[in-house]
């Protein structure tokens, strides 16, 4: 399985080190699903992790550790060019949708602009998507 995880999620697994968001990297560490990622949204981390409220609580090396440690392990794919038939509230989250899709992979994200999205779309949030993988690893 493949999964998009947003950058909400990668941040709150970095500021968390008990919880879904925390486990659902570690997950992927253990090659329990591929994690899909593309330079716009490594751009929207790097971002994310210099705001003051989040640099003070991750050091500079930690967040650069982190998004090589995504840029090395994680599935690189083109940052898509088209705009995706289903859209966000937050044109902002429109790229995930692309590149979820562009992939075949799920979205996990806790962004309300995204999981109001999962009639139409494979968005789950962190809690939905490790459950499901806490279901995978009991079938195997």
């Amino acid at each position: 399985m493949r999964a998009v995880l947003d950058v909400n999620v990668v941040v709150s697994a970095a500021l968390a080190p008990r919880g879904a968001p925390a486990e659902i990297l570690q997950a992927w560490l253990d090659g329990e699903f591929e994690f899909v990622a593309s330079e716009l949204l490594l751009s929207e981390l790097i971002r994310a992790l210099a705001y003051p409220k989040l640099s003070s609580r991750i050091t500079t090396s930690e967040a650069t550790a982190l998004v090589e440690l995504i840029r090395r392990e994680a599935i690189l794919a083109p940052d898509p060019e088209s705009v995706p038939e289903t859209r966000s509230p937050d044109p902002g989250d429109d790229y995930l949708i692309s590149l979820a899709t562009a992939t075949r992979a799920v979205i996990v994200s806790g962004d309300e602009h995204l999981l109001c999205l999962t009639e139409v779309l494979p968005v789950y949030s962190p809690a939905g998507f490790l459950a499901m993988l806490i279901e995978a690893r009991g079938s195997k």
